[in-house]
């Protein structure tokens, strides 16, 4: 069924498909209208779900935590400062490997103050053992809520998935969507079957302390995990498209790549007006190609080494900054390059942090830096140089 919808809502009907038992979150901008969405279909009598009103970000991750532990499938969302006040709880779901789904709406952190769009936050909980999805539109972020619980719920990954999409870019913006019957839903996605879960008929302790004798071990099972999960992904992409007919998901995709000479890999919206630049440049006779990077987490070094085999230049566009070194999509490619044969040369570029527009200006000023063989990093579209000291006057 199609219906012209706010990305959010979209988001939120993809979550009561799935039939969540209990959802906890918190309002943050511009995650709110998911949970509000949510909660007045639970109201409405449309959810048959219970949803836990909670005083923080913190408690809305340790309900979720708790629930899932219990073995029901569960959602929560956040942005931002919430993701932050989060993390403690987001690093021990990733631990339990808990199959909990998280949409995060991706918003800049804090300070200065800003409600506007980039990915820092979900850059800054990368480590925690949650596989990380990023959506070009809001049709593929509501498509990878289905598959993030597929993907979770396998026995074969028992993971938690974080689904991100651009605040106010995609989370307030109305597109049509293309919504699956209920019908077809339960048909994807099977009932959730935990492989353990609290139960006072057979005891046992989740969270446990480890100390130098096993955490090693503990950390090495997520990490393994992590990497087993890689042909999952692609294998739930697969079956999502033969039965919906849309690639929403998968690892990666490729755009106009067969005979180019220089590949700008990014991630999110930014994606559409990268897409449109280079159709714009190709008509010009450059040979410029596009590599959408969907999954971040785990990071899907066999295949990126793959799809630019023999690419001269790559430039990695993202809304990201490691504070001290460089954007950290540029590091992990470089890492995931090193030593290749006839690796390419790769250059950074930062751009749209606290919402700053990415326009098609900024898009073709990388390109000509990039083919001009720019080294290191390069902050797009930045005014004026600021001496900041904390305060201001």
């Amino acid at each position: 069924m199609k219906k012209v919808m706010e990305g959010s809502l979209g988001v939120a009907n993809a979550v009561r498909l799935c039939k969540p038992q209990m959802i906890a979150a918190y309002p943050i901008t511009p995650q709110t209208h998911i949970v509000e969405g949510l909660a007045k279909m639970v109201a409405d009598g449309n959810l048959d779900c219970h949803y836990v009103n909670v005083e923080s970000e913190h408690s809305a991750a340790s309900v979720t935590l708790g629930a899932a532990a219990a073995g029901v499938r569960v959602f929560t969302a956040s942005s931002s400062q919430g993701i932050m006040l989060m993390a403690e709880v987001i690093f021990n779901i990733g631990s339990i490997r808990l199959p909990i789904v998280m949409v995060c709406v991706n918003r800049a952190l804090s300070f200065p103050i800003n409600i506007w769009n980039d990915q820092q936050d979900s850059f800054a909980v990368r480590d925690a053992g949650w596989i990380q999805l990023y959506a070009e539109d809001n049709q593929e972020a509501t498509d990878m809520i289905f598959q993030a619980y597929r993907l979770a719920e396998d026995h074969r990954v028992s993971m938690p998935v974080m689904v991100c999409l651009d605040g106010f870019i995609l989370s307030h913006a109305f597109e049509p969507l293309d919504l699956p019957e209920q019908a077809q839903v339960e048909e994807y996605l099977p009932p959730y079957k935990p492989i353990v879960k609290l139960d006072p008929e057979n005891p046992l302790t989740m969270g446990v302390m480890g100390g130098p004798e096993v955490y090693m071990e503990m950390r090495k099972s997520v990490q393994d995990a992590m990497i087993d999960a890689m042909p999952v992904i692609e294998e739930v992409a697969d079956e999502f498209k033969k039965m919906f007919g849309r690639g929403s998901a998968g690892l990666m995709e490729e755009y106009r790549m067969d005979d180019a000479e220089l590949v700008i890999l990014s991630m999110g919206s930014v994606l559409g007006t990268v897409k449109e630049v280079v159709d714009e440049r190709r008509e010009k006779g450059e040979k410029i190609g596009v590599l959408k990077l969907r999954c971040y987490r785990p990071f899907p070094v066999e295949q990126l080494r793959s799809a630019l085999a023999g690419i001269p230049k790559v430039a990695v566009l993202e809304k990201d900054i490691s504070l001290g070194y460089e954007g950290a999509l540029f590091t992990d490619l470089k890492a995931a390059l090193y030593n290749t044969e006839n690796a390419p040369k790769i250059s950074g570029f930062i751009a749209g942090l606290g919402g700053r527009d990415i326009t098609r200006k900024t898009i073709n000023d990388l390109i000509d830096m990039a083919k001009s063989g720019a080294e290191g990093t390069t902050f797009l579209d930045t005014a004026k140089e600021i001496a900041y000291l904390g305060g201001v006057q």
